[in-house]
């Protein structure tokens, strides 16, 4: 077998967006850039399931098929004109949760302290939302996001028929659905992690890719997720199933509050906290003890493996 690929000294947070890294929707400043009514839009969103099997026998996914409701709204001039770059000038709107951005960064700054520099271990912090990508590249937290973004683009009008030999011209005009991610292929997300898929050199690995677990860049051990609902249901299964760390925070509100309380009731997650990352919060404490601790137990291994061999650790290069 070759040498591992990996020295699998990276931390990584697994972070859902909406209702934990912010109190509210991201769509919010969208809804009010164009004066629609938010609760009207999403009652709306919430009817189309039933609406096109009762109709249509047809079948949609719940959690995306809001996307679609979005495009509708373009075409009917309520999103009049609305493209990628105002989805990103509109992230820039997004209130986050007390604390952020600053949190991020010192999270990462645990472990920038002996043993853990000689170990060269490392915090990222990786996005996982069924939200909009453009509106998260837009945000103030864009800047602090050292690993990647998993989430939803909308596109402008589909290419027809011969456009590898004659770019079309068309417009930038949002008109369907690109890529999407569900709260079941939050779950890809993780693996694509867990082996370094996602890593800009590793073109020809995939997600189905056989990877011994000692090769594999991120073990999930070594991740922490955090989101805020019984969506998150499946990626929490994956993060607890393979020793990981999982925190439920809510936002302000009784509904979300209990979301979270059911989630730990039934060991879903290994604790809950308010979506508040000030520091000396309920959710920064543990959260940084739970890198702390991941980091302590990277230093024994890695160190007890070198003293296997006769070697003294060192700076990994």
């Amino acid at each position: 077998m070759p040498p591992a690929v990996y020295t699998q000294n990276i931390i990584a947070l697994i972070w859902d967006f909406d209702k934990t890294l912010t109190h509210d929707y991201m769509q919010k400043p969208l809804f009010e850039r164009y004066d629609v009514d938010s609760q009207k839009f999403w009652a709306e969103v919430n009817g189309l399931e039933s609406f096109y099997f009762e109709h249509y026998k047809g079948h949609v996914s719940s959690d995306t098929v809001y996307l679609n409701h979005i495009v509708s709204y373009v075409r009917a001039q309520k999103f009049k004109n609305l493209t990628n770059a105002l989805l990103r000038e509109l992230g820039a709107e997004i209130e986050l949760a007390p604390g952020l951005p600053d949190f991020f960064q010192r999270a990462r700054e645990v472990v920038h302290c002996s043993p853990y520099e000689r170990h060269d271990i490392k915090v990222e912090h990786h996005i996982v939302s069924t939200g909009l990508r453009e509106m998260i590249r837009g945000s103030s937290l864009f800047p602090h996001i050292n690993g990647d973004i998993w989430a939803c683009d909308l596109l402008p009008e589909a290419v027809g028929p011969g456009y590898l030999e004659q770019l079309p011209t068309t417009s930038d005009v949002i008109d369907q659905v690109g890529y999407t991610i569900d709260n079941t292929t939050k779950t890809r997300a993780i693996f694509e992690i867990n082996k370094g898929v996602n890593v800009a050199d590793n073109h020809s690995l995939t997600v189905n890719s056989l990877v011994p677990e000692d090769h594999r860049r991120v073990p999930i051990r070594n991740m922490i997720y955090i989101a805020d609902g019984p969506s998150d249901i499946p990626s929490f299964s994956v993060v607890n199933r393979g020793g990981g760390k999982t925190l439920g925070v809510y936002a302000p509100g009784e509904r979300n509050y209990e979301n979270a309380a059911v989630l730990e009731e039934q060991s879903r997650v290994n604790s809950i906290a308010e979506a508040d990352y000030s520091v000396g919060s309920a959710a920064d404490r543990w959260l940084l003890r739970a890198i702390k601790k991941m980091a302590d137990q990277i230093v024994r291994d890695r160190e007890n493996a070198l003293r296997s061999y006769g070697g003294a650790p060192g700076h990994v290069v």
